[in-house]
């Protein structure tokens, strides 16, 4: 079984995950339970369709569908319909019907091709595993179970009885807990045996784990409270703890695979037109920590006008008096490397004002307004900084 080889117990061990194994064909629903599942999932998708958080942008899609199959392969992709949703945060998902859904927070997080493929990967793991209908029949089976446990408990109607429900009761709940870890740890080691067999770096899958925990660590210091402990197994965790998955990961990639391409340039020239738009998203999460890590780690590599506009609308929406004129020279920065970006006029001329320097901040956002004529907050700009002669 591939989840014993990702038990807690395998960490550190240097066995590869294995080859995926050859491509059965996507499954089919046998039996009316599971055919009114799948029913359930292609009305799901129905609406999906129709979302309006859904992102239709073509080359986004395709390019996130070809990463699927460069990690999977074409005869398993051809399977997946994949969706990407404006939601900031870090998930995707997939359904037994073949729907796979990628968040616009995912996408924000990781750094490269590779760092994508982990995720996808994992998640047709669980596709081609069934996984989604044997949670679901597992936890059929143990309501019924306690349907019935629940009427002998009333039956008897004696302190035991309530009391032998309620060890019951925990019992199942944290068995089907138990069920779920190990259903991911299956998924992720399909997932790296897809990505030991790609063209792309293995080792990247450890990674996006590592850089989830210490964006969690940068939230819990800005906010004050204790960190995370990573390595700890809640009983009602649904995933194992993200230390034991980044281990565990590492120690199971292909050392010769090393020195691979992660596409690192691929993906950030793919997800450029739309770094400013899921920035915003998770900025306006009110997750100071977080965002900032967030900003910082993409502007590893040197800092862009578009990075520092975030980090200025991050810390002016925190809104300190110190955080106010930190904004505004991080929109004086943006402006210095590219004083045609109006969003960084926009943010210098708000920020200016809130530090007093009115007469500044007008100018900048005369500037606003005169490379984006037609914005939409363009009266409300207008009213704080009226052209020459006006009021």
């Amino acid at each position: 079984m591939a989840a014993a080889l990702m038990a807690p117990a395998a960490i550190g061990q240097s066995k590869i995950a294995p080859p995926p194994p050859p491509y059965a064909g996507a499954y089919q629903p046998q039996g009316v339970d599971e055919i009114g599942l799948w029913g359930e999932g292609d009305e799901d998708e129905r609406i999906l369709a129709n979302s309006p958080i859904l992102l239709r942008d073509e080359a986004l899609n395709a390019y996130v569908k070809g990463v699927l199959c460069a990690t999977v392969g074409d005869d398993r992709c051809r399977s997946v319909r994949l969706y990407i949703l404006r939601v900031p945060l870090f998930n995707a998902s997939m359904t037994p019907n073949g729907t796979m859904r990628v968040y616009s927070g995912l996408l924000l997080r990781v750094r490269n091709e590779a760092e994508l493929a982990t995720v996808l990967g994992h998640e047709f793991g669980h596709f081609e595993e069934r996984h989604t209908l044997t949670d679901w029949k597992a936890r059929r089976s143990s309501t019924d179970l306690l349907s019935w446990a629940a009427v002998l408990a009333l039956l008897g109607n004696t302190y035991q009885s309530y009391s032998n429900f309620d060890s019951l009761q925990l019992s199942v709940y944290g068995r089907l807990s138990h069920f779920n870890r190990d259903q991911e740890r299956e998924a992720d080691a399909l997932g790296l045996g897809y990505l030991n067999h790609s063209a792309l770096r293995p080792q990247s899958a450890s990674v996006v784990w590592q850089n989830l925990m210490a964006e969690q660590e940068a939230s819990s210091l800005a906010k004050g409270v204790r960190k995370p402990d990573f390595n700890k197994v809640a009983f009602f965790a649904s995933h194992p703890p993200s230390g034991e998955r980044a281990a565990t990961l590492a120690a199971f990639a292909d050392p010769a695979g090393a020195e691979r391409d992660d596409g690192v340039a691929r993906y950030a020239a793919a997800l450029a037109p739309w770094l400013p738009t899921f920035l915003d998203d998770q900025i306006k999460l009110n997750d100071f920590g977080a965002s900032d890590y967030i900003i910082s780690s993409l502007a590893q590599n040197g800092w862009t006008a578009a990075l520092l506009v975030a980090r200025g609308d991050l810390y002016r929406a925190r809104g300190n008096p110190r955080d106010l004129a930190q904004a505004a020279e991080f929109y004086g920065k943006a402006v210095e490397m590219d004083a045609g970006l109006p969003e960084a006029q926009r943010g210098l001329g708000l920020s200016l004002f809130k530090t007093g320097r009115r007469t500044e901040g007008q100018a900048a956002l005369r500037r606003y307004l005169e490379l984006k004529p037609n914005a939409s907050d363009a009266a409300m700009i207008n009213m704080l900084a009226p052209a020459a002669g006006g009021q």
